[in-house]
């Protein structure tokens, strides 16, 4: 998936402490087309002093890349450090960290240059396929911050991946009509892409990478259309992973949290690894069918993952469950370190009444 950029809702929960009732603002899931996200790669080069940041590419062996971002992945001491996304051309950015957070270990905000990720190993994370493993050397750094390329390999027997089996199927006119629409995606023209995504599946109904991707672009002005392709993606791939989270997220802004936890898990059955948002999703909607220890050990995953808080809410919703298996102690932690991360807004606001509540309500866990 998601990343989807991904692709997230936002659920600020009730927390279940005898006394106290928190209802927060809800936000709707957010669309991700991440058009146009190449023409940052132009000016990467640019950004920042030198020995702030890496750059690096990433490429698909005998294939080309996805329409999605690509993750990448930097590790240091066998802990996630650092995540970013590959553009569709394939470039990405390793840049300066600033981070208080607990789960990470670190100890105060501070800068982390470049030059601090030196003997971390860097890698892409993509369902369906093997990455090559970079170890950042210690080069000059100040003189060329080019690290190298991620290449990656189909997986051989792998339960899912990010481009469907249904692709290479597809006769001509249909491929035809489908890169150019990718083309017209990259120029940041969405209208025509849609157009020609929807001339790709009249001709081939079974092209489950156009359907979803038709379906991205209908997200932002019609959901309900955008909602129907991505069904049909799916309907025509099982395998292919990328809809699920699009379908997972609809299904909890409607508030039907079987079909969060179902489709989160199989969303998970197929790429194992999964992402922080496919294990927050599984979290979000085990809890809501009142199954704590599976919802528990899900964010706690999620959070493992996502050094960077890329999904935003899984910290919160792992206090509130925490302050619902009556873990006060650790609910309280949780919340603290999210005011660490979250900008200034209704999000934090709702945090920081939380924080209050679940204090006054229980003082001798302060």
């Amino acid at each position: 998936m998601k990343t989807k950029l991904f692709f997230f809702a936002c659920f600020f929960l009730i927390f279940p402490i005898d006394g106290l009732a928190q209802t927060g603002s809800g936000k709707t899931p957010e669309a991700s087309s991440d058009v146009g996200k190449s023409a940052k790669w132009d000016s990467l080069s640019h950004q920042g002093r030198s020995g702030d940041f890496l750059l690096g590419t990433v490429m698909v062996v005998g294939g080309s890349l996805p329409w999605d971002p690509v993750p990448i992945t930097v590790t240091c001491d066998g802990k996630i450090r650092y995540t970013a996304n590959a553009d569709p051309k394939g470039g990405f950015e390793i840049a300066v960290v600033e981070t208080s957070s607990h789960t990470l270990g670190t100890e105060g905000a501070r800068s982390k240059p470049a030059a601090e990720f030196v003997g971390c190993t860097v890698e892409a994370v993509l369902p369906g396929f093997n990455s090559s493993v970079l170890t950042i050397a210690n080069l000059n750094i100040l003189d060329n911050p080019d690290i190298g390329s991620v290449k990656l390999s189909r997986e051989e027997g792998a339960g899912g991946a990010v481009i469907s089996s249904t692709t290479a199927s597809a006769p001509k006119e249909a491929a035809k009509a489908f890169e150019k629409a990718r083309s017209e995606w990259l120029e940041q023209k969405p209208d025509r892409a849609q157009r020609d995504l929807q001339k790709a599946v009249q001709v081939y109904p079974q092209f489950a990478e156009a359907w979803y991707q038709l379906g991205k672009i209908q997200e932002a002005s019609s959901p309900q259309d955008a909602a129907i392709s991505f069904s049909k993606s799916v309907a025509a791939d099982p395998k292919f992973i990328l809809p699920y989270g699009y379908l997972v997220a609809f299904a909890a802004q409607a508030g039907k949290w079987q079909e969060v936890a179902d489709n989160a898990a199989h969303e998970l059955e197929l790429s194992p690894r999964g992402t922080p948002q496919a294990w927050y999703f599984h979290a979000l909607g085990n809890y809501k069918l009142n199954k704590k220890d599976v919802a528990e050990a899900s964010a706690v995953k999620a959070l493992s993952m996502d050094p960077l808080h890329t999904e935003p809410n899984t910290e919160q919703l792992l206090a509130v469950i925490l302050a619902d298996k009556r873990d006060f102690a650790g609910a309280l932690a949780h919340l603290r370190n999210c005011l660490t991360y979250l900008p200034s807004g209704p999000n934090a606001d709702v945090v920081k009444q939380q924080l209050a509540q679940l204090e006054k309500v229980v003082p001798a866990a302060k």
